[in-house]
């Protein structure tokens, strides 16, 4: 069973991961307590040859290979060669957990897509997700020792009751020499496509987003079969066995204390016990156990997979969300936060300390400014204020030509906007958009006029064309064409905004 230990280091504290250093189950000393014994062994095995069994000659021949075995097992990239296959095999660990297939989303369309609170669309729904529990039964019984030793025939899937006999039927008659986790998926196809011929799916949309998920599915279910074909290349973990093992070979003899009084380069102490060699094996011992142990996640040590205990689960939460929750649903009641403006859900005593803490807005919204530093610099060459200085900014863009003339529509936009702009907007700040009139009654001079207006722009007064004289009344003369005008608009709307038409009439 998995080893679960996020509850101890939910918190970061002193000494918080000490205390799962005495854990057992599951730990580096259960898996390396045989290996580093039998090393240690050995290791004690030639200490006591070379301090009470050799000769004085074959000494001095003995502490010349150590000093060479110590001098060349560094040539061995044992850190190098390990660390990467550990962490080729711990991606390739979690890859295969996301493949697990789980039916959840499955299970929701089926009972959001499949209608009927009948017997017959109630059949319909638990027999697709027992084909789907079927599949993923069939292709974990071909990757897991776990699940194969529960399920060792296809009579024991019959007998728990994932297939009928019929289906085993059909099953078995099916000719394939290859792996058939995958006939409950086509088996789900034709069923929903049967029930979609019945109207208990109601449109083509719902059956296509019920085949997409369960194509999902079954895509899983396809890459544990992979995974369990296509291993780690037998020669890069072949490469870094012997890359271990024959460096910590090399480190029994290497690693031997020698005769202090020799005279020998850092030989200058005489221990018994090696205490950093045998740390050094414990850790690159341990990660090539490591590596040993996740490669194959559908085994039974203690933190494979507890494929079992999912099966379990998937079948039963699958069955009762098409069954009995199908079409359950509570009153609708009015929330507890109905009539709030702000709602927010309370906090015990052991939590009210978050309440007061600010929330965040942003990195840069404690940062402050001096006074001088916040004030609009004017662009460079203009002396009007900065205001006027925006309002020309469309001006400066578009060219001049025969649409910005004075009797053009844009012109006639363009200078309705510099009118509000310079004059309707300021009039709603302040009151120094007031026209007074001249001592000698001439016209008044107003400070908001258009700049477009005073340069020329101005549009023209349109007057009659120069000709002959408009005949008399009750003279005979050819009628006229008669053309139907509109009728005059109504008052639009408050809430819309008012034509570009209606504002120049009301500013005219």
């Amino acid at each position: 069973m998995t080893v679960t230990y996020t509850a101890r280091v939910a918190n970061a504290r002193f000494g918080g991961f000490s205390q799962l250093l005495l854990l057992w189950r599951g730990s580096i000393y259960k898996l390396l307590w045989r290996e580093l014994l039998c090393f240690l062994g050995l290791y004690m095995v030639l200490s006591s040859a070379y301090r009470f069994v050799l000769t004085e000659g074959q000494k001095r021949y003995f502490e010349k290979l150590v000093i060479y075995c110590d001098q060349y097992a560094s040539l061995i990239p044992v850190s190098f060669v390990l660390g990467f296959y550990v962490n080729l095999v711990v991606h390739r660990w979690w890859n295969q957990y996301l493949c697990m297939p789980l039916p959840d989303a499955l299970m929701c369309i089926v009972s959001g897509t499949v209608h009927g609170r009948d017997e017959r669309g109630r059949l319909y729904r638990r027999t697709l997700m027992r084909y789907a529990g079927l599949s993923a039964v069939l292709i974990l019984r071909s990757v897991s020792t776990a699940v194969f030793k529960r399920f060792p025939t296809i009579d024991h899937v019959v007998e728990a009751g994932f297939m009928t006999r019929e289906e085993r039927k059909k099953f078995e008659n099916l000719n394939s020499s290859y792996n058939k986790y995958w006939v409950p998926c086509v088996w789900f196809s034709n069923l929903a496509a049967q029930a979609r011929r019945e109207g208990r799916i109601r449109d083509n949309s719902a059956l296509k987003l019920l085949l997409e998920e369960l194509t999902v599915f079954r895509g899983k279910c396809s890459m544990l079969f992979h995974y369990d074909w296509i291993s780690v290349p037998l020669v890069y973990t072949q490469v870094v066995t012997i890359a271990v093992y024959s460096y910590f070979l090399a480190c029994l003899i290497g690693r031997q204390f020698l005769d202090p009084a020799q005279g020998y380069k850092d030989h200058n102490l005489d221990l018994f016990v090696p205490v950093f060699t045998l740390l050094q094996f414990f850790f690159y011992a341990g990660w090539l156990k490591v590596a040993e142990q996740l490669i194959n996640p559908f085994g039974e040590d203690d933190d494979d997979f507890e494929t079992n205990f999912l099966i379990d689960r998937n079948f039963q939460v699958s069955m009762l969300a098409v069954d009995e929750m199908y079409d359950d649903l509570a009153m609708l009641e009015k929330d507890l936060y109905w009539d709030a403006t702000e709602a927010r859900a309370p906090y015990t005593a052991a939590t009210a300390f978050q309440r007061l803490q600010p929330s965040f807005q942003g990195s840069t919204f404690d940062i402050t400014l001096a006074k001088e530093d916040m004030q609009f610099q004017r662009p460079d060459g203009l002396d009007v204020p900065l205001g006027e200085a925006q309002g020309d900014f469309l001006q400066r863009l578009l060219p001049v030509g025969p649409g910005m003339a004075a009797g053009g529509l844009l012109g006639r936009r363009l200078s309705l906007l510099r009118r509000k702009n310079s004059c309707v907007s300021e009039a709603s700040t302040a009151p120094s958009c007031t026209c007074a009139s001249t001592q000698d009654g001439a016209a008044p001079e107003c400070g908001c006029s258009d700049p477009l207006l005073d340069s020329g722009l101005r549009e023209p007064e349109f007057e009659l064309p120069s000709g002959p004289e408009l005949p008399a009344p009750g003279s005979v003369t050819e009628p006229f064409t008669t053309v139907s005008m509109p009728a005059p608009r109504g008052p639009a709307p408050p809430w819309l905004p008012s034509p570009i038409g209606e504002e120049e009439e009301s500013l005219a």
